[in-house]
């Protein structure tokens, strides 16, 4: 990357694609969405398109983009509610638990609000495979079995056969494996799913593409189209699961929510056989950076969020992070969330390296319970926690 990219007028064009990036020729679902998105008006529905919404057995998009308007928020109770039965219908009474690994913090991209960004003065850390491994095991001693492996996003310190060869070594140890890095191509995807991995998650911050250009600066995250299509293409490299997230809090939260929602249904209606996760990530102040603070967003808003993916969508995994504060974690999972993070940590290495070997942390987490507090937390609400929802045969 060359620093001239921070001068405007020598910044690459954020959607045009850079050598080496694939491009889906036969797709139509970043259209799709981003139409849908533009098209989404919020303040247009009334209290009865809400009640209207509540009252279908199967949710159309219309009824979705019901649920997230300012007309809900009265009725937040009902569709907290509704959301606990379609919940319960589909998932019992379990509730997945994991942790994310992050295995390097380097990254060569120039986003203003994350804590890896390249210009961000921080300690910067790549495990070697075995340290990666001493990670692993202090991780499955804790008795989980899904692990969630992120780095920075750098494809020189992090290249894909790194990032395959900890997978290699996580498999040894957990169940379910997933990974939170920089997007690839369809054919690297695949070599991942050899390597282990089941599921890939990525966050496309914002789908406003005008905002998203002001907030990447540099590096090649800063193409949105390409970040937009990672879901697709790491289905089409055999991935058995995809992720999707707007950072809430960058642009409107409504809209992208929405078009949060539309990618995840337009791309299951064209891909069945794939699963379907939610992460509902608010932001969080980050090292270096006091103005960095979750916006706009309060918690009646994150909770009518994630009631409206499980309405909309209620076969979707929807996940409850360590950005959120314990009494929120406990009520969520008691309502829509299926999946929850424990004994989380968000730097490198801090599980087994000295104290002056870590790297630092990606943002500031809110929970910092363990796995034995967050496992005895679930089973005090009457729920299951499940270590492993797969099986190799």
């Amino acid at each position: 990357m060359e620093i001239k990219e921070l001068d405007p007028a020598n910044r690459i064009n954020h959607m045009e694609y850079l050598p080496g990036m694939e491009v889906l020729e036969d797709s139509s679902i970043e259209s799709q969405v981003i139409a849908a998105m533009n098209g989404y008006d919020c303040d247009k529905y009334t209290a009865a398109d809400v009640r209207r919404a509540l009252a279908h057995d199967n949710r159309t998009p219309e009824d979705f983009g019901a649920l997230l308007s300012p007309a809900a928020l009265p009725f937040l109770e009902e569709i907290a509610q509704a959301a606990q039965a379609e919940t319960k219908k589909h998932f019992g009474n379990s509730v997945m638990m994991f942790t994310p690994l992050y295995i390097a913090n380097y990254c060569e991209n120039y986003c203003i609000y994350c804590g890896f960004n390249c210009h961000n003065k921080i300690n910067r850390l790549k495990l070697n495979i075995d340290d990666v491994e001493k990670e692993m095991q202090a991780i499955a001693e804790t008795g989980l079995q899904e692990v969630l492996i992120l780095t920075g996003e750098s494809r020189k310190m992090s290249d894909v056969k790194y990032i395959g060869e900890a997978c290699k070594v996580a498999r040894k140890y957990f169940k379910v494996i997933g990974i939170e890095v920089y997007p690839m191509n369809s054919d690297e995807y695949a070599y991942l799913h050899e390597c282990g991995v089941d599921y890939v998650t990525v966050f496309q911050e914002t789908y406003n593409s005008d905002k998203y250009e002001t907030l990447h600066l540099a590096g090649h995250k800063r193409i949105f189209p390409y970040r937009l299509n990672a879901q697709e293409r790491a289905i089409r490299g055999g991935m058995r699961g995809v992720g999707f997230a707007a950072l809430l809090g960058l642009a409107d939260f409504r809209k992208d929510a929405f078009a949060t929602g539309m990618h995840a249904y337009l791309l299951q209606r064209k891909y069945p056989h794939a699963e379907i996760a939610f992460s509902c990530p608010r932001l969080r102040p980050i090292i270096n950076n006091d103005k960095i603070n979750p916006k706009d967003v309060h918690e009646p808003q994150l909770l009518q969020v994630i009631c409206a993916y499980r309405l909309f969508m209620p076969f979707a995994s929807i996940t409850i992070s360590t950005r959120e504060c314990e009494r929120f974690r406990n009520n969520i999972i008691n309502i829509a969330a299926t999946k929850i993070s424990a004994g989380v940590s968000v730097g490198i290495g801090e599980r087994t390296q000295p104290e002056d070997k870590k790297g630092d942390e990606q943002f500031e987490i809110s929970d910092g319970r363990n796995v034995d507090e967050v496992y005895n937390a679930i089973k005090e609400q009457g729920l299951q926690p499940v270590m492993s929802d797969y099986i190799y045969v």
